[in-house]
């Protein structure tokens, strides 16, 4: 079964979650006078519409006609039953998934990169530096400029940079730079390369690097994949789109699960069935699941945290391993990020939502099952929901309960079937993170101010 929307039937505002929070996100700090930052201290890195959507509480934000039609070239995603997958578990659960692999990117980071081209094009903008992990982002952004005529730069974590070449190609493809991070390009790429000359890279490093590179010219500018309030605000789309769908088909999901690395996966498909719940509507179960090698939800602590490795950027109130924790060299590579949204780690905190830490061989398991009886090869981070998937259902038969689930398949993965490769020459293997190394990096994790 895939439940289509028309054209005529895209969103044509984002949700803002914030509206409905009891209690609202703590405000970022600025990363020398720990004082909330104002638009003045961000204004070098993005555009003000960016500014003020990042800090707004109305419930619902107008997409801009240019960016809608930007969307139609991929969007409505169809909302598909995995009845397949379904009969192979042989559960009784409905499970059902939104599939955004369509996008020119493979991914759901299209639906916020176009946006930020199209903001920072309107601002007068030549150029934007972002950071990127496994690549989904980066080739997302690459897209986006080459829509709205920026030039757009990009450094990539080295570990993926490595490991997922052709995501480097396509990205070059859309007319992007893309160089490895650490670089010796940028003084904290130096610094880094210095200090362990083979080093994986970070997301926390590459976001240093390209903030680094933005704050020098002021026709260029910063964007981020995921994380901060207006990004996710973008992904909502996502969700809005999926319980139309399920209008249509007069059901609605008890559970609803995504992917979480920084945030905007799961915010996308969760925060809309999130918000009505929080409105008085029906309950659902929201699940974050990360990867139990950087479980920052799981064992990370809460407080105030910058979001990179060098303390360029703000500080921010999220669940965190720490801005110098260095993960293992997963190939999930969008999940790798120290922290998590503070949107996210709000609602977690208030116990909204839910978090699950999973070790890779699971993930992996679940995703080849996927493509046997789907017929979509997952990205590794969508393996992460599908596992969570597979758990739920189990669970849900063994209680003797009717459970409808819903995941975000956030992307395909065309461009990681090294890391497929990988995982069936059985030359992956689950990372058993120490608990005092974990206490040291998460001990730079402000809990009082």
């Amino acid at each position: 079964m895939k439940v289509y929307l028309n054209k005529d039937e895209m969103p044509t505002h984002y949700y803002n979650i914030v509206a409905d929070m009891l209690n609202k996100p703590l405000p970022p700090l600025h990363p020398q006078t720990k004082q909330p930052v104002g638009p003045q201290d961000l204004a070098p890195l993005f555009p003000m519409e960016l500014i003020k959507q990042e800090v707004s509480r109305d419930p619902y934000i107008e997409i801009p006609e240019p960016v809608r039609e930007a969307y139609a070239i991929y969007r409505p995603s169809p909302l598909v039953r995995a009845e397949r997958l379904e009969k192979a578990l042989g559960t009784s659960a409905k499970i059902f998934y939104k599939y955004e692999g369509g996008s020119p990117s493979g991914s759901h980071k299209t639906n916020t990169a176009i946006a930020q081209a199209y903001y920072n094009k309107q601002e007068g903008v030549k150029k934007i530096v972002t950071e990127t992990g496994a690549g989904q982002w980066g080739t997302a952004l690459s897209f986006a400029c080459a829509q709205f005529g920026l030039e757009c730069e990009v450094f990539m974590v080295r570990g993926s940079y490595d490991q997922k070449p052709y995501r480097k190609s396509i990205m070059e493809t859309f007319g992007a730079r893309v160089h490895p991070s650490p670089s010796n390009l940028t003084q904290t790429g130096i610094a880094k390369l210095s200090q362990d000359p083979d080093s994986l890279g970070s997301l926390g490093i590459a976001i240093s690097e390209a903030v680094e590179v933005a704050a020098q010219d002021e026709k260029t500018h910063y964007a981020l994949g995921s994380v901060l309030n207006h990004v996710l605000l973008h992904q909502t789309v996502i969700g809005l789109e999926a319980q139309k769908q399920f209008e249509k088909i007069n059901s609605y999901p008890d559970v609803v699960i995504a992917p979480l690395g920084g945030g905007s996966n799961f915010a996308g498909i969760a925060f809309p069935f999130v918000g009505e719940m929080l409105r008085g509507g029906r309950k659902i179960r929201a699940i974050a699941v990360e990867p139990a090698s950087c479980p920052k939800l799981t064992r990370g602590v809460f407080g105030y945290d910058f979001g990179d490795s060098a303390g360029f950027t703000p500080l921010l109130p999220m669940y965190s391993l720490g801005h110098d924790f260095m993960p293992p060299g997963l190939h999930a590579g969008g999940l790798r990020y120290h922290g998590a949204s503070a949107l996210c780690s709000q609602l977690l905190k208030d116990e909204l939502i839910e978090a699950v830490a999973l070790q890779q061989l699971e993930c992996f398991r679940a995703g080849l099952l996927f493509a046997k009886t789907e017929g979509i090869l997952p990205a590794p981070e969508a393996n992460h929901a599908i596992a969570q998937v597979i758990r739920e259902a189990k669970a849900a038969d063994e209680a003797g309960e009717q459970r409808t689930i819903l995941f975000n398949l956030c992307g395909h993965g065309h461009f990681d079937l090294s890391a497929y490769d990988d995982f069936i020459q059985g030359k992956l293997q689950d990372h058993q993170l120490d608990e005092e190394q974990l206490k040291l990096s998460a001990a730079g994790v402000l809990t009082e101010l």
